[in-house]
């Protein structure tokens, strides 16, 4: 057939381009017709392939775990058993050969369909099996090369035998057959539950629990505010970038600014009020003459009919009370308004001071005709003061007011 295929001299009429032709064409319908054949031929063996590919079952992937039932794990556990059993007695590269132990086990946690699954693992057993393959003597003479007289600081129990180490892995997998054959047990009752969580919940460590707000608490709120403010500023520094920057710096500024205020507020106050007790005041301050003689000038003044030299005794006869009980500092160089502005609004004697303050200061600083009226108004207010009663000269207080 080939030879029948072979291409034929052209005659001699026929130029030498139609002869290349003829030539092409012959030649590629021979490698047609051969590549036909060749398909043809193995057509059959690649159907049988295919159909022995089919019959044959798909083989099991090849890894370190596989899904098992329960069943199939009590029986891989069964086996194990008698391994180990086997390997403790002949202790040879034949009966305790690791590979024996098989793949992990994946188990379903429970008997549902879409079970969740635990895995359990064997490489302890593959661990100890390799080790099991040489007698107890050999890893006795391996520990006798060691030092002959240890110290007593890095002495350490021995370590147990592979006998025993088998020993325990029976006893190991005898509990796990145990526990894989009882049954799951059942919830337990949602009843039973609560009440334990009752128990739980009374112990001492939860007895001031409180069930938590619906609502955000104002940290929360505080912290939401300040996560809206600082996304805003993000958003400004992309179109402007110095306009986020200088916000971004403000508002630490700004805090800055105000925990120091808040600092030196609180220093100052604590400042005010820790006086040594022995500490005497100064000669030119209101406390270095009694209260008592102060008030009794301010009788006096009264009783000759000199209104505004009685209120500014009463005056001084409150500011030298108050100073005695280490309200503040002796320092004369204070005015009227530093002495008010040293009582803390809370402190409820800031009110009747500040009523005398301005009483004192209209008449004498202001220039202001002093009525007796007026003394007996300041008189009230400096006897609620002195006497540290919060009723004492309360009407007088109002009518000042008014």
């Amino acid at each position: 057939m080939i030879g029948a295929l072979m291409p034929v001299a052209p005659a001699g009429t026929r130029g030498e381009g139609a002869s290349r032709v003829s030539f092409g064409l012959r030649y590629w319908r021979l490698v047609r017709f051969a590549i036909f054949a060749l398909s043809v031929s193995a057509g059959p063996a690649n159907v049988r392939a295919r159909a022995a590919e089919q019959a044959s079952p798909s083989p099991r992937p090849v890894g370190r775990w596989q899904d098992v039932s329960l069943d199939e794990y009590r029986e891989h556990l069964v086996a194990l058993q008698g391994l180990t059993e086997a390997c403790s007695k002949a202790r040879d590269l034949k009966n305790c050969d690791p590979t024996l132990v098989g793949l992990d086990d994946r188990i379903p946690v429970n008997a549902s369909l879409n079970a969740e699954r635990r895995l359990v693992r064997y490489g302890w057993l593959r661990i100890l099996f390799s080790r099991a393959e040489e007698p107890d003597n050999a890893d006795e003479a391996s520990d006798s090369h060691g030092p002959a007289m240890p110290n007593r600081r890095t002495m350490q129990p021995a370590p147990p035998r592979t006998s025993q180490l088998l020993v325990d892995a029976r006893a190991r997998l005898a509990r796990d057959l145990a526990q894989a054959g009882s049954s799951a047990g059942a919830a337990p009752p949602h009843a039973q539950v609560r009440d334990t969580m009752k128990l739980v919940l009374a112990e001492r460590e939860f007895r001031n629990l409180q069930q938590a707000p619906e609502g955000d608490t104002l940290l929360e709120r505080f912290g939401n505010w300040l996560n809206r403010m600082f996304a805003n500023i993000d958003k400004m520094r992309a179109r402007s970038a110095w306009i986020g920057r200088a916000m971004v710096w403000g508002f630490f500024l700004a805090v800055g600014v105000g925990l120091a205020w808040l600092l030196l507020r609180i220093e100052r106050r604590w400042r005010v009020r820790l006086i040594p007790s022995n500490e005497t005041p100064a000669p030119e301050a209101a406390s270095a003459r009694d209260w008592q003689l102060w008030l009794a000038d301010a009788r006096k003044a009264a009783s000759a009919g000199l209104w505004r030299e009685a209120i500014h005794f009463v005056y001084w006869a409150s500011i030298s009370r108050l100073e005695s009980r280490r309200l503040w500092p002796a320092d004369r160089a204070r005015t009227p308004r530093e002495y008010l502005a040293l009582v803390g609004p809370e402190d409820p004697r800031q009110a009747k001071l500040a009523s005398l303050t301005r009483s004192f200061e209209r008449t004498w600083y202001g220039g202001r005709e002093a009525h007796e009226i007026d003394y007996r108004q300041a008189e009230a207010l400096a006897a609620s003061l002195i006497s540290g009663s919060p009723t004492a000269g309360q009407a007088a207080l109002e009518g000042s007011a008014g």
